[in-house]
């Protein structure tokens, strides 16, 4: 089958493997040489360079020649629009500071463990990404009447499920006409890095990654939601490998501490000196602001300071000052969004292994 036409021509996916309760498999060691976390020290900086910033690419990363590309519009629109780089380079520009998360954040730790790309609890990073409002260009081509959603379609190709594919996703119109949803030609000020979607990709604030299409090629909006796979078969939230689930969208609120001392180089055990230690990292969520981070020290769970989000849908800091006494100790934080929401104890087991925004718990040593 044609890439291009997954949305006309469909079949019945292949099976998924089943979950596992052994060790990794060969093919999840495959996908996590390819793709890459980032180290939770990294926690400390407010940006994270592009080196650092979390990375799925799900097939391989196109080779694209910027002089000869060009981004389509068309679908339920008054008027189709070809666009070269340099013509959306003309159109108003925003940046917009966000953390994306990979859906599939936590997955490794679910017993047993959905065969996909193993992360542990890694799999965010946050940037200032520049470019033009979708809103924008969608005004400019006239979105026409009962328009219900719109679809993204990159230019990295394969086969997933056993379906031929471009890698797809759909918005909702009211999501997509959302202010700050950019079509980013920069990262942190820079040309977008080739694993990072060079030369144009979708931010979708808020939402966990798999919403912000990389390597965009077209545009097109659609009187009928979108049933390609990576919409309708990937990204949900099944309880078994034949429940319909339901779909992935925005992201589930979550904190990371910045592992304090040194590590054990195998294990990653953490190791600090008795005495005055300042605990410390990130929190967010794609419901809206961050209310509350708390830390817990063996058990016991204390309020830590939040300084100001440097955006409605970017991370904000957290801190704690601990005098660590000699011995094991287990730490801990979780957080609280503006909808009350509070990242759960326990692991929250599902198929595909979606959305595990289980507390964080750090083992130290405290010589």
């Amino acid at each position: 089958m044609n890439p291009n036409n997954q949305q006309s021509t469909r079949q019945e996916p292949a099976p998924a493997a089943q979950p596992s309760s052994g060790p990794l498999t060969s093919e999840e060691l495959q996908l996590a040489a390819r793709n890459h976390s980032m180290p939770l020290e990294a926690l400390r900086r407010e940006v994270t360079p592009p080196g650092l910033h979390y990375v799925l690419t799900h097939f391989d990363i196109p080779d694209l020649d910027v002089s000869s590309w060009h981004l389509r519009i068309g679908g339920f629109v008054e008027r189709a629009l070809e666009l070269s780089m340099a013509a959306l380079r003309r159109d108003p520009a925003i940046t917009v500071p966000v953390t994306l998360e990979c859906a599939g954040n936590g997955r490794s730790l679910l017993e047993p463990r959905p065969l996909s790309q193993p992360w542990v609890l890694e799999a965010v990073g946050t940037a200032q990404w520049t470019g033009v409002p979708l809103a924008y260009l969608l005004g400019k081509a006239g979105v026409l009447p009962d328009a219900a959603e719109v679809v993204f379609t990159g230019a990295d190709a394969g086969v997933q499920g056993g379906v031929s594919q471009r890698y797809a996703r759909s918005l909702p119109i009211r999501e997509a006409l959302r202010p700050d949803v950019v079509l980013a030609y920069k990262m942190n000020g820079a040309e977008l890095p080739p694993q990072h979607g060079y030369p144009l990709r979708l931010v979708v604030p808020g939402w966990y990654g798999m919403a912000s299409v990389k390597w965009l090629e077209s545009i097109e909006v659609a009187r009928a939601p979108f049933t390609g796979f990576q919409q309708q078969v990937a990204y949900r939230y099944q309880s078994s490998a034949g429940d319909g689930g339901s779909p992935v969208s925005r992201i589930r609120v979550r904190s990371l501490m910045v592992p304090p001392g040194v590590p054990d180089f195998f294990t990653r055990r953490r190791f600090l000196r008795a005495g005055p230690v300042m605990l410390e990292g990130r929190a967010w969520s794609g419901e809206g602001a961050v209310t509350a981070v708390e830390v817990g020290i063996d058990g016991s769970w204390l309020p830590a300071h939040l300084d100001k989000p440097a955006g409605g849908f970017a991370w904000r800091r957290w801190s704690l000052p601990w005098v660590a006494d000699p011995g094991e100790h287990v730490l801990a934080c979780r957080a609280t969004d503006i909808t009350g929401a509070t990242q759960p104890l326990e692991q929250n087991w599902n198929y595909q292994g979606m959305g595990n925004n289980v507390v964080q718990r750090v083992n130290v040593t405290v010589e």
